[in-house]
C-alpha cells in the first residue's frame, strides 16, 4: 500500500479527492490543510522527517495554491510565497524523503493569443502575476522533483467552496439579469473529474506504468464564460436572463487570456482517460448539490 499526502485538503480539489478516495484501497491517504502543514514554512517541511518515519509517504499531491487572480496583483509576495517558494521546497524535499510529486497548475500560464487548443509544448507567456507564479512553480516541480506529474487545468468548479457555478446559482436566484463576459473562451473543469484523473495516475504507479511529465486536463468542449453561465442557469431552471458583455465592460485589475482551451491528447493517450463533456459534468455537479435530478 502506498501513502499519499494531499496538501490543500480543504479546497475544491482536495475535498473532491476525499470524496472518491475510499474507492482506491491501494492507498493510504493523509488529507492535510494549512492547519496541519503550512507548505510556506520551512520548519514544517523540516519536521516532515518525523512524519516520513511514521507514514513513509510515497506521493505528495499538491492542491494548495494562491488562486485569487485579482488580489495577486497587489499581494504579490503572498502569491509568490505559496505558488513558487513553497513549491520549490516541496520539490527539493522530494529527493530527501523519496516521495513523488503531483502538482496542479493552470491555463493562466498562456497569453490567449493562440487559435488552437494549447498543447504541453506550446510556449508560455502569462499575462498576470498569478499566471507568472504558477508558471515558475511548474518549472520548479519539473526541474527539481525526484519524479513528478504537473497537471494544468482550467475553470475549476465543484460542489465545494466558492466558484463560478455557485456564484451564478446565487445571483440567478437573486436577480432578473446577469451580465457575463462572452469574449474569454476556455473549458470548465469539474473537480470531481480532475480528482478521478489524479487517482488514475496514482493507480498507474501501483502498476509500474507511471509516465511522469507535464499534462493538460479539462473537460471536453469549448465555451465562453457567458455560455457557461447560460448553461448553469438553464440546467438549474432559474428564471434569470444571462446577457453577454465584453471584457472591457467588466472592471478587472489582472489580465486574462481570451482563449485558453487545453489540448488533452497527451493525457488521454498516456492514461487511457475518457473525459466527459463539460455540460454533462455540470449536470453531475448540480445533481450532487441537489439542484436537479440526474
Amino acid at each position: 500500500m502506498k501513502t499519499v499526502l494531499v496538501l490543500g485538503a480543504k479546497g475544491q480539489l482536495g475535498r473532491s479527492l476525499q470524496a472518491i478516495a475510499p474507492a482506491h484501497p491501494g492507498f493510504q491517504f493523509l488529507f492535510w490543510d494549512k492547519e496541519e502543514f503550512n507548505i510556506t514554512h520551512y520548519s514544517d517541511w523540516d519536521t516532515l522527517f518525523y512524519v516520513q518515519k511514521k507514514y513513509k509517504i510515497d506521493w505528495i499531491v499538491n492542491c494548495a495554491a494562491y488562486t485569487n487572480v485579482e488580489k495577486a496583483e497587489t499581494e504579490r509576495e503572498e502569491c509568490e510565497e505559496l505558488n513558487v517558494k513553497a513549491v520549490r521546497m516541496m520539490s527539493d524535499f522530494s529527493h530527501q524523503f523519496g516521495f513523488k510529486v503531483l502538482h496542479v497548475s493552470t491555463d493562466f500560464v498562456f497569453d490567449g493569443e493562440h487559435f488552437l487548443p494549447y498543447t504541453e509544448d506550446d510556449p508560455i507567456r502569462p499575462l498576470s502575476w498569478y499566471g507568472q507564479t504558477k508558471a515558475t512553480g511548474d518549472y520548479q516541480v519539473l526541474l527539481r522533483s525526484m519524479e513528478a506529474v504537473v497537471l494544468r487545468t482550467s475553470w475549476l468548479y465543484s460542489e465545494y467552496g466558492n466558484n463560478f457555478v455557485k456564484t451564478m446559482l446565487r445571483l440567478g436566484a437573486e436577480r432578473e439579469e446577469l451580465k457575463v463576459v462572452c469574449d474569454q473562451v476556455g473549458t470548465p473543469t469539474y473537480a470531481g473529474d480532475l480528482a478521478f484523473a489524479i487517482l488514475e495516475i496514482l493507480e498507474s504507479d501501483l502498476r509500474g506504468e507511471l509516465k511522469a511529465g507535464l499534462y493538460h486536463y479539462s473537460n471536453e468542449g469549448v465555451c465562453s464564460w457567458y455560455d457557461f453561465a447560460h448553461e448553469v442557469i438553464r440546467q438549474a431552471g432559474l428564471p434569470a436572463k444571462v446577457l453577454p458583455i465584453e471584457t472591457g465592460e467588466y472592471p478587472a485589475v489582472a489580465s486574462r487570456p481570451w482563449y485558453s482551451v487545453l489540448n488533452k491528447k497527451k493525457i488521454k493517450q498516456a492514461y487511457g482517460l475518457q473525459i466527459p463533456h463539460w455540460t454533462d459534468s455540470l449536470r453531475t455537479c448540480l445533481a450532487n448539490m441537489g439542484i436537479i435530478n440526474n
